[in-house]
């Protein structure tokens, strides 16, 4: 396993829609190697998740974990999930919004208040291949819409407001710690 650079904003490969993962390379040595090292970098980088065009790979596979997150102290956990080929899309007849402040380890030093579907399902398949389907809700929804849209080239300051965008020193000045969250379910 090794930590591997994060691409910054800017650079074309995220900005591209990444490749399907042929189901029958899943468990080859350089798809689990890249799995390993992308789970390594966002450990390192305290990230709650990374998707693999973050990494210089463009394939659709992301990892998603929070475990006592020094960048996000406000999350519940979510334990280590990897996803190949994921496909997300909200609950039918949800209408609730998950409303918070997203950082990205490729936009590094700022934050902006995004909105997304507070309810959605995820199908994928899993790092030994095998398929995986479940729903997740406020903020785990939101992060693996982040890291999805990854894959599709979009970063989070697309989708932010854009009078929210702040450097993290003003965030953490001037954000009240209320307003970070807004779980509309």
């Amino acid at each position: 396993m090794s930590i591997r650079k994060i691409a910054q904003m800017g650079e074309p490969v995220l900005r591209r829609r990444a490749e399907e993962v042929p189901p029958a390379e899943i468990g080859s040595a350089r798809v689990q190697s890249l799995i390993d090292d992308m789970i390594e970098t966002m450990r390192d980088a305290d990230g709650a998740g990374i998707a693999a065009p973050q990494v210089y790979e463009s394939v659709r596979i992301c990892v998603i974990e929070v475990d006592a997150n020094p960048r996000y102290p406000d999350f519940d956990a979510i334990p280590l999930v990897t996803l190949v080929n994921p496909i997300v899309t909200p609950v039918q007849g949800e209408t609730g919004v998950v409303e918070m402040y997203e950082g990205c380890l490729s936009v590094t030093g700022i934050r902006g208040r995004v909105r997304r579907p507070r309810r959605v399902s995820v199908t994928a398949l899993d790092r030994e291949g095998k398929p995986v389907a479940f729903e997740w809700a406020g903020v785990p929804a939101a992060v693996v819409q982040h890291e999805t849209d990854h894959l599709d080239g979009v970063l989070f300051v697309d989708r932010a407001d854009t009078r929210s965008l702040a450097f993290l020193r003003e965030y953490g000045r001037y954000v009240p710690f209320e307003e970070r969250i807004a779980d509309g379910g």
